[in-house]
């Protein structure tokens, strides 16, 4: 082969390769940058980072018994338990112990396509539906009761609307500044903060909605986005990933701070999380994690590392 031909070969294997690389640019190659960057680098400020490299498992796949199409959970803080969720039949709100186990249920009548769930207070909750990409605000019973999608109040964001059920898939809230975080899950991902939805409830309409998907674009070397969580001791965001098997978290200013793999041969996990589709934190830093159809995870920061939170443990 002449040496003209060699070098068109190279250019065209060379080229052939980068475009390979970038149709893959949320796929395993990104996320072992992650990694490695969070070894290389370590805890850069561990007084301010949630620092999820620090995370083990203590409950591993605990089944809810009874419960099918487990898609969200929330952390409900005036009442010092977790909320979840379900978007199969029967479709429910199921209020949970710590531990996992079912404590109450709350049949949702007439909503469609339940995916999300964030407690913001009071005994209001927010509900992300996937298909009609709307988020439902509602108020939980003083007692196990059945909720009606009638009575919800609700915000509809119409952009990029995905004929694949590929809507709103996450939600959560920052209590501080009275913001709803919602992500859609692909195709494309993105991520919008809505401002001032409690307040406008009972008072002048003064809603902000912006897009901040270009956190997203930039910081998350995931495939889908399934969940995500405002942490109110940080301000930073955790960003869960079904497809990819990962939990990445953001700063206040959306940069990439370190991530945590839901994979057994990555940490202490026996088997890969199958299909992570909520996730949540308590006051004291837990974290939890449900997945489809029903189990239930919880993990905690590791005794003697630093950050926030774990002197708590």
């Amino acid at each position: 082969m002449s040496k003209p031909w060699k070098v068109g070969v190279i250019v065209i294997v060379v080229g052939l390769a980068l475009l390979f690389a970038a149709s893959l640019r949320f796929s395993w190659h990104s996320q072992l940058y992650g990694h490695w960057h969070n070894k290389w680098y370590g805890n850069q400020a561990p007084e301010k980072n949630i620092w999820l490299p620090d995370y083990r498992s203590v409950i591993q796949a605990k089944p809810l018994p009874g419960v099918t199409n487990l898609s969200g959970i929330a952390y409900d803080f005036d009442r010092g338990r977790m909320l979840g969720i379900t978007n199969g039949a029967p479709m429910e709100i199921l209020a949970l112990s710590r531990d996992g186990d079912v404590l109450e249920h709350y049949p949702l009548i007439g909503f469609q396509d339940a995916e999300g769930i964030a407690y913001i207070g009071g005994g209001r909750v927010v509900i992300a539906d996937e298909v009609k990409q709307q988020l439902d605000i509602i108020t939980l019973p003083d007692t196990p009761g059945p909720i009606h999608v009638e009575d919800a109040r609700f915000l509809a964001i119409g952009v990029n609307l995905s004929n694949n059920n590929k809507g709103f898939e996450g939600v959560t809230y920052d209590v501080a500044n009275d913001r709803v975080l919602a992500v859609k899950e692909r195709a494309p991902r993105q991520l919008y903060s809505v401002t001032g939805m409690l307040a406008s409830l009972g008072g002048s309409l003064q809603i902000r909605i912006d897009d901040l998907t270009s956190w997203v674009d930039r910081s998350v070397f995931s495939r889908d986005l399934s969940e995500l969580f405002y942490d109110p001791r940080t301000g930073h965001l955790l960003m869960l990933s079904e497809e990819s098997n990962n939990v990445t978290e953001l700063d206040e200013k959306g940069n990439f701070v370190s991530i945590l793999s839901l994979r057994s041969m990555a940490g202490d996990l026996k088997k890969n999380v199958p299909q992570a589709e909520g996730m949540t934190m308590d006051a004291d830093g837990e974290l939890y994690i449900v997945s489809e159809p029903n189990l239930f995870y919880r993990f905690t920061k590791a005794k003697g590392t630093l950050g926030v939170g774990a002197e708590k443990l």
